[in-house]
């Protein structure tokens, strides 16, 4: 096996357990991707490191299921809207480029990490006093933007559902990580569409890396339904700032 398939197979592994947490596994697998694979173009990079996303992500929301209480119906609606916004958005991402989003991102994601950080009980489950009508309006905004975002642009998109659902739905961070990965789950399945249609997908790199993304997520989401919200919200903390550091060098040195 070449060692660049073992490299990316170890990341893909990191990937897919701080994926399971709290989203953000792209910030790991992606880069180390681009950086060895650079005889493909970006779009294909991206497009094979779905494959593995999609796997961890699978196992992730599979583990969730089992241990945690869930709203399937208000899911399904969330994961069909979101499932055909990432695919709108990966549409969208081969038509234009994506750059001019970064700087906006810097801001919205400083604003986030400050917020979690200083409100000390951001995470515990606090009841909304939302209609059923206001909860489905909110769960079709959430999955529209973010579902076009995760597909048009992608870094960080498991930790803004995770946001959302806690700031606007009033989740806990275990809740609000298990209905991520769904989410996530179908914005991975509008992406993969899109770009297995356009054959942007190296398969025989793409598969090594989706078991072990697997296997990181399988564990990752054991770690966080026993180690419960606290430690959610620290792994919150480091993927947000891991996020706003790469954002920040990639705008600053390109």
């Amino acid at each position: 096996m070449p060692i660049e398939i073992i490299i990316l197979c170890i990341a893909a592994f990191a990937a897919g357990f701080v994926d399971a947490i709290v989203g953000g596994g792209g910030l790991i697998q992606i880069p180390v991707a681009l950086v060895l694979l650079p005889q493909y173009p970006v779009a294909t990079v991206i497009g094979t490191t779905k494959i593995p996303s999609f796997s961890g992500t699978s196992l992730a929301a599979y583990q969730y299921s089992r241990h945690v209480e869930l709203n399937y119906k208000h899911l399904a609606l969330m994961t069909i809207i979101a499932g055909c916004s990432a695919f709108l958005g990966s549409w969208t991402l081969t038509k234009v480029s994506n750059e001019f989003m970064k700087p906006l991102l810097l801001v919205v994601l400083s604003a986030i990490a400050i917020y979690t950080y200083r409100k000390k009980n951001f995470g515990v489950h606090e009841a909304k006093d939302h209609t059923p009508q206001q909860v489905r309006n909110f769960a079709i905004f959430i999955s529209l933007i973010l579902g076009f975002y995760d597909g048009f642009i992608g870094p960080g998109t498991g930790s803004f559902l995770v946001w959302t659902f806690i700031t606007l739905l009033g989740l806990d961070f275990l809740h609000a990580s298990a209905d991520a990965k769904f989410v996530n789950l179908s914005t991975n399945i509008g992406s993969i569409c899109l770009f297995a249609i356009s054959g942007k997908i190296i398969y025989a790199i793409a598969l090594p890396m989706a078991v072990f993304n697997a296997a990181g997520g399988f564990i990752g989401a054991k770690m966080a339904i026993l180690r419960g919200n606290a430690f959610i919200r620290m792994i919150f903390l480091c993927v947000v700032s891991a996020t706003l550091v790469k954002l920040g060098y990639d705008y600053l040195m390109k």
